[in-house]
């Protein structure tokens, strides 16, 4: 399957994507990863950048030409949740395999606790950072673990954002996760990628905080019956008001597209 040719000589930051190893689904115009994980090389000559698309970050993504453009221009986009997929069986007639964050989380971390490999942790609070930190020293021994709290705004400085990488590329990780709200960490991913030592950056949001244990996490039956968007509701039901609209513009686009309306 070709890729998306989205270089913009404009920005340097949006670079073309090469066809990568596995199998991709390409839907409403996003290059979505539809394979096993274990296919994902780590290590190279490059940064790689791994963001995730849902309903809710489509209907952002509508709004926000920028954030458009980092989930197309992503390495490898993979499905957070699974009814991004509604898309893809609707208008390709093919199903796409979820890979959300905490199967992207436990994957990874699993993969460089067999290599022994470093992982970085940028975002959240210092404390949150502490309890990763903890939590991983006692689950996976052979990992090493960095971290870093960047300043809570809005939008980094320049002088933020160096000092992000200076600190990022003195470790030379294996792995960056980034832990920020959507969209803010898949723009400064894909910002960043080309200042980065050569590693794989994953922006996993909420689930710093779930492994913290800062927050409630939600049990994996519920993400293998495919409800655990219904359970979320229940335990912050402040995230349903705010991201309905987003979700129902989803599925609008979805409905003009099967239509041959749009």
């Amino acid at each position: 399957m070709k890729s998306l040719s989205l270089e913009n000589p404009e920005n340097p930051t949006m670079r073309a994507i090469l066809p990568g190893p596995g199998n991709y689904i390409t839907t409403l115009g996003y290059r979505v990863f539809n394979d096993d994980m274990s296919v994902i090389p780590m290590g190279g000559d490059e940064t790689r950048v791994m963001n995730t698309i849902s309903p809710n970050s489509y209907g952002i993504a509508l709004k926000d030409k920028e954030f458009q453009d980092a989930l197309q221009t992503s390495d490898h986009l993979m499905l957070d949740g699974v009814y991004f997929a509604f898309a893809s069986i609707m208008l390709q007639g093919k199903n796409i395999r979820r890979n959300q964050g905490p199967d992207i989380f436990y994957h990874f971390m699993k993969r460089l606790e067999e290599m022994k490999g470093t992982a970085f942790f940028m975002g959240s609070m210092p404390k949150t950072l502490d309890l990763i930190k903890a939590n991983a020293a006692r689950e996976y021994p052979n990992i090493k673990v960095h971290g870093y709290s960047p300043p809570f705004k809005p939008v980094f400085t320049d002088e933020d954002n160096n000092a992000i990488v200076e600190a990022i590329n003195a470790v030379r990780p294996d792995v960056v996760f980034v832990g920020m709200t959507c969209p803010k960490q898949e723009k400064w991913a894909i910002a960043q990628r080309a200042s980065l030592h050569p590693t794989l950056v994953i922006c996993i949001g909420n689930v710093f905080d779930w492994y913290a244990g800062t927050q409630k996490s939600i049990h994996p039956i519920w993400f293998k019956l495919r409800i655990g968007w219904l359970v979320r509701i229940f335990l912050r039901p402040e995230i349903f008001r705010r991201n309905i609209g987003n979700q129902m513009a989803f599925f609008w686009d979805v409905f003009l597209h099967f239509l041959r309306i749009r």
